[in-house]
């Protein structure tokens, strides 16, 4: 008989939110501890691929992301990854001037925004490939 997922999760509980633990050990899941174990370059990417699968499928659920060419669409899926979902869908200006096919305004809107002064080397690059 071995240790298992059933005796941990029995042991430790599972927590989806970083926490600190006993020790003060910021921990999340089954008892990860992350100050000390932290993540394997293979747990990283796994969980970069289920956060890019998720942005990718949450903005599919956009018409105009759906019409946009695979150039646009990555740059804009880079640019909901930096600030998430409801993030982008704050871009009102930015989505209705790709709906009426104006990428250079919709570039516009990507840099006159609290995101591009925040992140103005990463915003460029994006706004020059919706453009």
């Amino acid at each position: 008989m071995s240790f298992n997922q059933n005796q941990a999760g029995a042991s430790y509980g599972v927590r989806l939110k970083p926490y600190r633990d006993t020790v003060d050990k910021l921990t999340i899941g089954v008892g990860r501890n992350l100050d000390d174990a932290g993540l394997s370059e293979e747990e990283a990417f796994y969980l970069l691929d289920n956060d890019i699968q998720k942005i990718t499928a949450q903005l599919k659920t956009i018409p105009t992301y759906c019409n946009l060419d695979p150039r646009k669409q990555i740059a804009l899926a880079d640019m909901a990854f930096n600030l998430g979902f409801h993030g982008i869908l704050r871009f009102q200006h930015m989505w209705a001037a790709l709906e009426a096919g104006d990428c250079v305004e919709a570039a516009k809107e990507m840099l006159n925004s609290t995101w591009a002064a925040k992140a103005p080397n990463r915003a460029r690059e994006l706004a020059s490939l919706v453009k």
